[in-house]
């Protein structure tokens, strides 16, 4: 299938590794020109031969700093992945994470996607250009994640479908992918959320990932790989998915088993 994204721009943030590399590669490979926005520049990132901008996007000035680096460099924005996410405050339960914890989660999962929409919109507008946010199906099954990851995950969740509707008919289309289990480095990383969640159930990190994946009941059996994810973004962001606007789409290998 020819997606007829030649030439096309694209910003693509938390874009270091995982779900964002892997975005970033599909677009090159489709002819994008992609600005790839992380805290910190990966050599994997930089080798992809995206313009990469090294920007902390918790804050209002490192998004402010990413899109006018992607206006300079790009001449104008096509296209938008929000895929900045995630958490880096140690596991807690509920009457542990205080309002500085909660605020920072929304900082980086909700705060970031918002910040940058806003800014990249005015380009987005004028070339009836395409939005995807990346949620997750936590924010659809909360449970075993902190009550603040979840929250916010159905917050960027709810407002694509409020800035699909608000911006759709200004000809930008929004939509919303929400993955399951994706196997990336976080699963790999002895230092990481994933490992301090195993230490806390008395684990190894092996043994952990192991155990998550089989009690999430995946249908196929496996976790979803980051290229899967990057693909489908790439879909939603073309001319062939035109008339798919406020969207979420699961991708999860039938992790979620409700209408």
């Amino acid at each position: 299938m020819n997606l007829n994204l030649t030439d096309k721009t694209a910003v693509v943030t938390g874009s270091s590794r995982g779900i964002g590399l892997a975005t970033v590669r599909t677009l090159i490979d489709e002819g994008v020109r992609v600005v790839g926005a992380a805290r910190s520049i990966t050599p994997e990132l930089k080798d992809t031969g995206a313009y990469a901008v090294s920007a902390d996007l918790s804050t209002a000035e490192g998004v402010t700093a990413l899109i006018d680096s992607a206006l300079d460099e790009l001449g104008g924005i096509d296209l938008l992945v929000n895929n900045m996410g995630g958490g880096d405050e140690a596991v807690v339960g509920f009457l542990d994470a205080d309002d500085a914890a909660w605020t920072r989660m929304f900082d980086i999962n909700v705060l970031s996607t918002v910040r940058a929409t806003r800014a990249a919109l005015p380009s987005l507008i004028e070339r009836r250009g395409a939005i995807v946010n990346i949620s997750s199906i936590i924010g659809r099954m909360p449970g075993g994640l902190p009550a603040s990851y979840c929250s916010a995950k159905a917050a960027v969740t709810s407002l694509g479908k409020s800035l699909a509707e608000e911006f759709g008919p200004r000809g930008v289309r929004v939509n919303t992918i929400s993955p399951g289990l994706v196997r990336t480095s976080v699963y790999e990383d002895p230092d990481g959320p994933v490992a301090q969640m195993a230490a806390a159930s008395g684990m190894g990190l092996a043994e952990f990932v192991q155990q998550l994946a089989k009690g999430q009941n995946i249908t196929t059996g496996r976790m979803t790989e980051a290229g899967e994810v990057a693909s489908l973004i790439a879909f939603l962001l073309s001319e062939v998915a035109g008339n798919i606007t406020g969207a979420d789409y699961v991708i999860d290998g039938g992790t979620i088993k409700t209408t």
